[in-house]
């Protein structure tokens, strides 16, 4: 249930990305229950193909807290992070990641799962058929 509520959050952010004309990705990032980031897609606001959510959720987490490290906390994603949003969390060593949709095309999983932490665990799934639809509706409204 808890994931729930945290993916809720996450898909706010999605939304916020789509509203400014982002590919909708959003994400979070909890340490022992307690928001401590949020951020959504921003490549092209700030012309950078490296401000994905989960980048500026990493920076904006480790921040908050002080530490380079993010063991203790969970990422909440919309869409399965892509390699360079994989490496980035393995590098700040976060213990848990949970994701919404599978992404089928640049997702990490399609290229090498161990990419993440050997300690990271991964959750899958979690309300994937509200992050996909709000994918698909943001492309659907692009064409």
């Amino acid at each position: 249930m808890e994931h729930k509520i945290f993916m809720k959050m996450a898909l706010l952010e999605a939304q916020k990305a789509a509203d400014a004309g982002e590919i909708p990705v959003g994400a979070i990032i909890v340490c022992k229950n307690k928001l401590i980031a949020r951020a959504h897609n921003q490549t092209e606001m700030l012309n950078d193909v490296t401000a994905h959510a989960e980048i500026l959720a990493i920076t904006a987490a480790a921040n908050n807290l002080g530490a380079k490290y993010l063991t203790d906390c969970t990422i909440y994603v919309t869409l399965e992070p892509c390699v360079m949003c994989a490496g980035a969390l393995a590098w700040a060593q976060i213990s848990n990641i949970v994701y919404g949709a599978s992404d089928n095309q640049k997702g990490y999983s399609c290229y090498n799962e161990k990419i993440l932490h050997p300690k990271t665990n991964i959750i899958k799934g979690v309300m994937a058929e509200e992050c996909s639809a709000i994918m698909k509706d943001f492309f659907e409204d692009k064409r």
